[in-house]
């Protein structure tokens, strides 16, 4: 179970995807003050889901976005929580096109949880398949404020061609308390003539009060010609 079907659960939704075809799924709920907002729009084979809880003099926002051609499949998910007059703005983009025998997959998970602070998550994973190449994206992204700001973007790109497969995953994660941090994390990879291409990238911010992180990844992998070309980052800054 994913960290966003987790989430949701506890919040008491459950989240589905359809095998084939579009689907789109937007909720929100709000109390004591609070507001809430969600939207969904799913193009193509495709899945988007957006849920915003908001209570206490809080607001919530999540937006995810979804699209995929027949030869492709997108999914997007996005959760934002926020409660004790927090701000908790969650955003997800998936975007999977595959053309003349190639296949593409691209999966993006956005949560923010804010907690008296504000929380920022955005998340984006594109995939392009061509000319019977493979492309798979991931991208998640986590943004945590008790009572700080929390910025978390991640980026997934992948392209493969001719034949070339390629897989970029991205995972950015961001956590303030009473504090700034913000964590970019950008995953690039392309794979041409039956190559092989990954890219993997990492990164972790997290502040204790008053202080501040920043963490910035990058992974970029090219291959060509039967080529196998493998690129993994990592930065983990933590300040308590």
């Amino acid at each position: 179970m994913n960290r966003v079907m987790t989430l949701a659960a506890v919040m008491g939704m459950g989240i589905g995807s359809a095998a084939w075809g579009a689907s789109a799924t937007a909720v929100s709920s709000a109390s004591g003050g609070g507001e809430a907002r969600s939207s969904a729009v799913a193009t193509g084979n495709a899945d988007a889901n957006a849920y915003a809880i908001a209570d206490r003099g809080s607001y919530a926002e999540a937006n995810s976005v979804a699209r995929a051609n027949r030869r492709g499949y997108a999914s997007s998910d996005a959760v934002a929580a926020a409660t004790d007059y927090g701000t908790a703005i969650s955003n997800s983009a998936a975007d999977a096109r595959g053309q003349w025998g190639g296949r593409a997959v691209a999966t993006s998970e956005s949560i923010a949880a804010a907690y008296g602070g504000t929380a920022i998550s955005n998340s984006d994973a594109r995939a392009r398949g061509l000319l019977g190449g493979r492309a798979r994206s991931e991208s998640y992204s986590t943004a945590l404020s008790r009572y700080g700001r929390a910025v978390s973007d991640s980026s997934a790109t992948s392209r493969g061609i001719y034949g070339g497969r390629a897989i970029s995953r991205s995972d950015s994660l961001s956590d303030a308390y009473a504090s700034r941090a913000h964590s970019r994390v950008d995953s690039d990879s392309v794979a041409g003539w039956r190559s092989e291409a990954l890219s993997d990238g990492v990164g972790i911010s997290v502040s204790g009060p008053a202080r501040s992180s920043v963490s910035d990844v990058r992974a970029i992998s090219r291959a060509e010609h039967r080529g196998r070309s493998i690129s993994r980052s990592a930065v983990v800054e933590i300040r308590r």
